[in-house]
């Protein structure tokens, strides 16, 4: 919580290194922020740079357990996917997927230290914008922009502590960091800040900075999560959807298909209203790329992206959840009585091609047969089911220990074979490191929370819209995995019994609940949501117990969850220790 910026910034914007000096024992500490010296556009401009930068969570400093994708807090803790790897890699997450984690857990210090670090960042804009303007270096309007945005930005951090921990302590740019207290409710404070972003312009010139699109869908998000202000978030989403833009004016809306959604090369396509960016090969080692997420690649050497780590897999639960009858999903949960059929205990298939090795049959594994939203095999990596163009996922061999974490592997983040070393780090200890830039706001996401507010106040008619024009989209044809032939490329022919429809009423309002609930898990399972849609629903408890009696019943279930059970205060995370101990009493549990 310390307010500093970096040394190393100040000085590469000055120029200058430091020398001896008769003076040289009076050193102004490291954390000292020059005003005088970033006191003008350039400098704020570097400023609001670092404030974005940790969108991305994790970076040099802060690592994988920062990640602002939440693949750890949001999906693993919401059982749709489980830890992977084996038991002894990065151990802190295995508490965290048993819901026994203890205020001690190194993962929640570094998450707590980062959203504290980008808040910081944010109050030293205002403070140096705020000089800036009064020196002259800088106009009105120049100052508006950059105040609204790092108030934006601020919000938006303190939000995700604030559904990290709930009682969190507010900083602003006048906050004394050795007075933080976390007995306030922030939630007001919180509004306040988001709320400066919807009067930012349409068109920011950079598709990296927050404009008011985006500050629209933010402020929706923190209604709806934290007061269940549906009518409110309603309005703001709904001018979304008819008028919104992304930050550099650009036009928005659904892809074509789903897939294309989660190609590296179409991160910042119409879809995604926000993608915080990720860079490749520009001198930082991977620091710049998807460092947060360079685990969660399937585990196997050779032959398979990333080659590292084999973190992430998904849950056979969430794997059931696409079953379809008559083209809808199962509401009753029923799903868990026909599960998807997996190859575990199989051996991998060795089948190739010997010109082009490419393992494009698989004589020893059919896979399921039944009725699937083609979503499935965009989300998850599954045996004898082409992933991506890398030829059929071969089972076992990619799958870091299949008899701990089960037989599925993550898929939406993963790059394509030809996009590897221009869309990847070259030279480093994994591939893993890339430039597929994390798809904070997606417009099926502001489709899906504009017809859950519609649900909550009693609009049926327009939440069924709503819904249908995302199931509609992964209706296309032209979306579906399909299977390949002897040199890995595509054929007409649809990977699996791909049978998926529209709803013709959403029934009940107790109903169309549930048909939204489910729709969050298809289309944005294993994008860091499903721990925090259960909280705001209300039902985390019942539900994840639920996922948990199944998982136990799985070959692995037992090594991932033994006797894990979950109860009404694991809702939120315990506030780190270290930061109760440093607060010399000033932070209480919550």
């Amino acid at each position: 919580m310390k307010k500093y910026i970096s040394l190393i910034l100040i000085l590469a914007l000055s120029g200058v290194w430091p020398s001896c000096k008769q003076d040289f024992l009076n050193v102004k500490p490291a954390g000292a922020l020059d005003v005088g010296l970033l006191s003008n556009s350039n400098g704020i401009e570097a400023l609001l740079v670092g404030a974005y930068s940790l969108l991305r969570g994790s970076n040099s400093q802060f690592g994988w357990e920062a990640s602002s994708t939440n693949w750890v807090y949001g999906s693993i803790r919401g059982l749709e996917a489980n830890k992977g790897t084996d038991s002894g890699d990065q151990p802190d997450i295995n508490p965290i997927q048993t819901y026994t984690e203890t205020a001690t857990n190194p993962y929640l210090n570094v998450k707590w230290r980062e959203l504290y670090e980008a808040i910081s960042r944010c109050n030293s804009i205002i403070n140096v914008t705020a000089a800036a303007l009064k020196a002259g270096k800088i106009t009105d309007v120049q100052a508006t922009s950059y105040t609204k945005q790092a108030r934006t930005l601020r919000g938006w951090y303190h939000f995700e502590a604030w559904r990290m921990w709930e009682k969190v302590p507010y900083m602003d740019e006048k906050s004394d960091p050795a007075l933080a207290a976390n007995t306030e409710d922030i939630r007001p404070k919180i509004i306040a800040d988001l709320t400066e972003g919807i009067t930012l312009d349409d068109n920011m010139g950079a598709i990296g900075k927050f404009n008011k699109t985006v500050s629209k869908v933010l402020l929706a998000k923190a209604m709806m999560q934290m007061d269940h202000n549906y009518a409110g978030a309603l309005a703001l989403l709904a001018a979304v959807k008819a008028t919104g833009v992304k930050p550099d004016g650009s036009v928005i809306g659904l892809a074509p298909t789903y897939g294309e959604v989660f190609d590296i090369e179409k991160r910042n396509g119409p879809e995604a209203v926000y993608t915080v960016q990720y860079s490749v090969n520009d001198g930082s080692g991977g620091t710049n790329a998807g460092s947060g997420e360079v685990l969660n690649f399937p585990y196997k050497s050779g032959g398979s992206p990333g080659g590292c780590c084999g973190f992430f897999d998904p849950t056979q639960e969430f794997v059931n959840s696409f079953r379809t009858s008559g083209g809808l999903p199962l509401l009753d949960n029923s799903y868990n009585s026909d599960p998807v059929k997996s190859d575990q205990s199989l051996p991998k298939n060795t089948a190739k091609d010997a010109t082009t090795g490419f393992a494009y049959v698989d004589a020893d594994f059919v896979p399921d047969s039944k009725p699937l939203d083609p979503r499935l095999d965009w989300s998850v990596g599954r045996r004898g089911i082409p992933y991506w163009d890398w030829g059929l996922h071969t089972g076992a061999d990619w799958i870091r220990d299949q008899t701990y974490s089960g037989p599925w592997s993550p898929k939406k983040q993963v790059y394509k074979k030809s996009q590897e070393g221009k869309f990847t780090e070259v030279g480093s200890w994994t591939s893993g490191y890339t430039a597929n830039g994390y798809r904070m706001i997606r417009f099926a996401d502001v489709l899906l929370m504009l017809a859950e507010c519609q649900i909550e106040t009693n609009d049926l008619a327009g939440g069924l819209v709503n819904i249908n024009l995302v199931r509609a989209r992964a209706m296309n044809p032209d979306g579906f995995v399909k299977q390949i032939d002897v040199q890995g490329k595509p054929t007409t022919t649809p990977a699996a019994n791909y049978v998926i429809a529209l709803y013709t009423t959403l029934g009940t309002q107790a109903n169309a609940r549930l048909a939204l609930q489910m729709e969050r898990k298809l289309e944005l399972g294993q994008e860091g949501h499903r721990f925090f849609d259960l909280n705001r629903w209300g039902n985390t408890v019942t539900e994840l117990n639920r996922v948990l009696a199944y998982e136990k019943t799985m070959p692995w279930g037992n090594a991932l969850y033994g006797a894990a059970v979950v109860k009404a205060s694991n809702v939120k995370f315990p506030i780190p220790q270290r930061q109760l101990d440093i607060s010399n009493g000033k932070l209480i549990q919550n």
